[in-house]
């Protein structure tokens, strides 16, 4: 007869995402960069697996706990300008885990924002959450105010609407419409589905319009509100509802 309390082997990267220590994208870097251990070696194969409670994990040198009643944690904090969105930085600058509230959970970043950026960004300790948040499949539109340089007409935005090309990849249709024009400055509201690495700036740099400023406001039905820059907040409950997709 089986044992029914043997537990099932789990791939280490979704280990790792359970004790809320990375996404499962990020672990995957993690085991990449050669800094997790599984009983003592160095893991090398992406897929592999451990079974919990027998097996033993450690990452950058730290053993990994799951916890079985792990309460899913999730914060708005809205990151300054000129800040990384890294737990920390080997030159010093200032990084996103310098605003993070007082808690005794491990908490990290949901996606990530441009150094120069601003605005919007969620913290959780649930890996699997922040899986499902970032991955383009799940459809969770990101806002954006954009200031570009030079005046934009709404037909140039047709490209952007239909789904820009960057770099020769065609990308998900965007969202996008002028608020208003001030000199010679151009103020754009922008919705995202993907948000690949500077996604922005490279599809309004393809219509001449150099992007100098991007405040994220709104993560699905998550808005900044009344959040100064540094400033952070504990999601409510209907909030943390209405994530949990």
């Amino acid at each position: 007869m089986q044992n029914s309390n043997v537990q099932e082997p789990i791939r280490i990267q979704k280990v790792i995402a359970q004790a809320g220590i990375a996404s499962r994208r990020a672990a995957e870097k993690l085991i990449l960069s050669g800094v997790v251990m599984l009983n003592g070696e160095i893991v090398k194969e992406m897929g592999q697996k451990m079974i919990i409670g027998k097996d033993h994990l450690s990452v950058e040198g730290r053993r990994v706990k799951i916890s079985q009643h792990k309460k899913t944690q999730v914060y708005a904090l809205y990151k300054p300008k000129n800040c990384i969105t890294t737990l920390n930085d080997p030159e010093g600058r200032t990084t996103i885990s310098d605003f993070f509230p007082q808690t005794s959970v491990r908490l990290f970043p949901i996606g990530r924002l441009d150094y120069d950026a601003e605005g919007l960004i969620l913290l959780t300790n649930d890996g699997d959450l922040a899986q499902q948040l970032m991955h383009p499949s799940h459809k969770v539109w990101k806002g954006y105010f954009v200031k570009v340089r030079g005046f934009v007409k709404n037909e140039t935005l047709a490209a952007l609407r239909r789904g820009p090309v960057i770099e020769k990849r065609k990308h998900q249709a965007v969202r996008v419409k002028i608020l208003h024009t001030v000199n010679d400055k151009t103020w754009l509201e922008i919705f995202l589905k993907e948000g690949t690495n500077r996604q922005i700036k490279k599809m309004l740099l393809s219509l001449g319009n150099p992007v100098q400023k991007i405040k994220r406001f709104q993560v699905g039905p998550i808005s900044l509100g009344d959040l100064q820059s540094g400033e952070c907040r504990a999601l409510a409950p209907e909030e943390l509802k209405q994530i949990m997709i």
